[in-house]
């Protein structure tokens, strides 16, 4: 039998996927920097090299009979004309009932505007469209209100699957000033900015994805030649839920082309996540576990939640100064 802690993560994680609810939230990484397409659509291109491919796996609650499974990779390329292209492909597989959130998206950004006399400081535009899409398996789907009086279960109400253009935009700051010893980066995009409707419950009129809006930010602080400290934060809201970050890793130089970073975050009233990093010429290999603080991280007892990530990006042609981590 399924203990009752786990009976209570299945209603809930179910309830979310089922009902008319305004908290719908998207898949979340503990290394978000590893995965900046997702994080704006305002990151494509912004690499010193002449493309980047990025690949992360996350697993969240791992008490729970199935856990959450969130597999995606991205491509990005730069070109000379300030105007770059990338390519966004995620699957998020989670709960008893076979749920799956995937996307597919083609993002376009453009970065020629530079402000300053040598034109370091750089602003960059993004916009990123696709299909999001949504299903879940009608045959392992069991709610109490919706048994029949001969004990059958009726799940006509229910859609197995849907699709949708999903639409989203952003803004992306940095300065790569090359003299400077602190340089600063921020962004803010919005995602889900066609509210795909929700597609489970065909008496649920009016029912959409809200909006997602997601503010990241931080700094280049450079120590001496071999070492930088990169403070970072983030906010994301999405209807009624929000998730606020706050970290930092510290990044050290072994040789020229071999890096070690380490480092920790704190997302709010929900886990503390520590990181370590291995670059290895142009190849980044980075790890991160969830510590659960939470209350339902209390009910369900060890989440073994955690972030496994490659980030390859070619740098043999330097576009320029680009110095923020990872982007």
């Amino acid at each position: 039998m399924i203990s009752k802690a786990k009976k209570y993560l299945f209603v809930a994680v179910f309830s979310l996927l089922t009902s008319a609810v305004v908290a719908q939230v998207d898949p979340h990484f503990s290394q978000y920097y590893m995965y900046p397409l997702w994080l704006n659509p305002a990151l494509t291109g912004a690499v010193d090299g002449n493309y980047r491919v990025s690949v992360i796996q996350r697993q969240q609650w791992g008490s729970i009979v199935t856990p959450f499974n969130t597999t995606a990779i991205s491509a990005d390329v730069t070109t000379n004309k300030n105007i770059n292209f990338g390519l966004n492909l995620l699957q998020q597989t989670s709960g008893d009932v076979g749920y799956k959130y995937s996307t597919g998206n083609l993002s376009v950004s453009y970065s020629g505007i530079h402000l300053g006399r040598e034109g370091y400081k750089v602003i960059s535009f993004g916009m990123q469209g696709g299909i999001l899409g949504r299903s879940i398996n009608l045959a392992d789907a069991q709610v109490n209100d919706q048994y029949q009086n001969s004990g059958s279960v009726d799940l006509s109400t229910i859609k197995p699957s849907a699709s949708a253009f999903d639409l989203g935009a952003g803004v992306f700051f940095y300065d790569a000033d090359p003299n400077k010893k602190v340089n600063l980066f921020a962004g803010f995009s919005a995602g889900h900015l066609t509210q795909p409707s929700d597609p489970f419950l065909s008496s649920n009129i009016g029912a959409k994805l809200p909006v997602r809006y997601t503010t990241h930010a931080g700094a280049n602080i450079y120590i001496n030649e071999r070492t930088q400290l990169v403070p970072n934060a983030l906010v994301m809201n999405q209807g009624n839920a929000s998730e606020v970050m706050l970290g930092g890793y510290v990044q050290m130089a072994l040789n020229p082309t071999t890096d070690i970073s380490c480092g920790v975050n704190y997302r709010f009233k929900d886990a503390v996540s520590p990181y370590i990093g291995l670059k290895l010429g142009d190849f980044t290999f980075g790890a991160s576990y969830d510590v659960n603080s939470s209350q339902l991280g209390k009910l369900a007892g060890s989440t073994s939640s955690f972030d496994l990530s490659l980030m390859y990006t070619d740098s043999k042609k330097q576009k320029g100064h680009f110095k923020c981590p990872r982007y």
